[in-house]
């Protein structure tokens, strides 16, 4: 018997994105009212390159879970913001490794308050334990579809 005490629709409704995309839009708006012309998914790049800079565009698709066109697509828009500029690997120029401008580095204080002020809300009313327990059962979900 399988081990599912949701309905189907509230099950897939939930785990496909529901919160997280509460979330986004709430950040979205957040960031639109705060003046900054940045997408959530521009955020999620620039987060990730904030934790190591110089990541290929490989680590990029695997960090965010995005797929190599749409990685090249944000990359490609990013720079016309002149927020990342791609730098040719010394050891394989077939990899473009993608470094933060200054201009990206002075986004990740504010941008990180705005995020960490965001999940807060959210979480407001949910105790450490069960989110503890919440990330447990997303990682053995994730882990099990792996």
């Amino acid at each position: 018997m399988p081990n599912n005490q949701f309905k189907k629709g509230e099950l897939y409704s939930f785990i496909t994105g529901k919160a997280s995309t509460a979330i986004a839009r709430r950040l979205q708006k957040r960031f639109n009212n705060a003046g900054l012309n940045l997408t959530i998914e521009q955020w999620s790049v620039l987060y990730h390159l904030w934790k190591e800079d110089g990541r290929s565009q490989q680590q990029l698709c695997n960090a965010t879970f995005r797929d190599k066109p749409s990685i090249t697509r944000l990359v490609d828009n990013m720079e016309k913001l002149n927020l990342v500029k791609r730098v040719a690997s010394e050891h394989d120029r077939r990899i473009n490794l993608i470094y933060l401008t200054k201009q990206a580095q002075k986004l990740e204080e504010e941008t990180m308050r705005i995020a960490d002020e965001t999940l807060s809300e959210a979480l407001k009313t949910v105790s450490a334990d069960r989110i503890d327990i919440c990330k447990e059962v997303l990682q053995i979900v994730y882990d099990n579809l792996k």
